[in-house]
């Protein structure tokens, strides 16, 4: 698997994509490691440089970085295998066919723009746009649902809005979760308690 056709093939035509995808018989540990861990690490250098090196208000220490760089990489990997479990369970449900690697695959790829974007992570106060390119990778998401959970035409659009509803529940929650081990006392600190 080529990163950057791919990449660039899931941003500018996701359909022509998602068939090609749908037609690959990958693994999800070939996923992680040829495409999801190293576009993963767009956004976490880019936050270990905006928030560890450049700074953002009283949070410009290296330490500072290194969490948040660490809270990128776990969020994004964690929560692409735990949405992917929950959409593959629900796969059934939804007349659709139960297959992890495809869930995996589906997940990883709907990432691609935010990941991509995360590049903006640089500059702290334009690390918004990441999120902003997260919202085509809903659509992507959406594109994607048919041709690799095999979903019948009237349940993708259910389908899609449950994965959804799963995906950003799954992303904040870890996010929050791993702010509140890492940052929260840097923040403390910061804040002088």
């Amino acid at each position: 698997m080529n990163i950057i056709e791919r990449a660039k093939g899931i941003i500018m035509k996701p359909k022509e994509e998602w068939e090609k995808i749908s037609q690959e018989n990958t693994s999800s540990s070939v996923v992680l490691i040829n495409y999801l861990i190293p576009l993963a690490l767009i956004p976490a250098i880019a936050s270990f440089i905006g928030y560890g090196l450049i700074g953002y208000g009283p949070f410009s220490a290296i330490s500072f970085g290194i969490k948040y760089a660490i809270i990128h990489l776990v969020s994004i990997i964690g929560g692409a295998y735990l949405t992917a479990f929950i959409v593959d369970s629900l796969a059934p449900g939804f007349n659709a066919e139960k297959n992890f690697n495809r869930a995996f695959a589906l997940i990883s790829f709907a990432y691609t723009p935010m990941l991509v974007a995360g590049i903006f992570n640089i500059l702290p106060a334009l690390a918004v746009i990441a999120l902003l390119a997260g919202l085509y990778g809903l659509y992507i998401l959406y594109l994607g649902i048919k041709p690799m959970m095999k979903a019948p035409d009237d349940k993708v659009t259910v389908y899609f809005i449950v994965s959804l509803l799963i995906l950003i529940v799954t992303y904040i929650v870890i996010s929050r979760i791993l702010i509140s081990i890492f940052v929260g006392s840097l923040v403390r600190a910061a804040a002088g308690f």
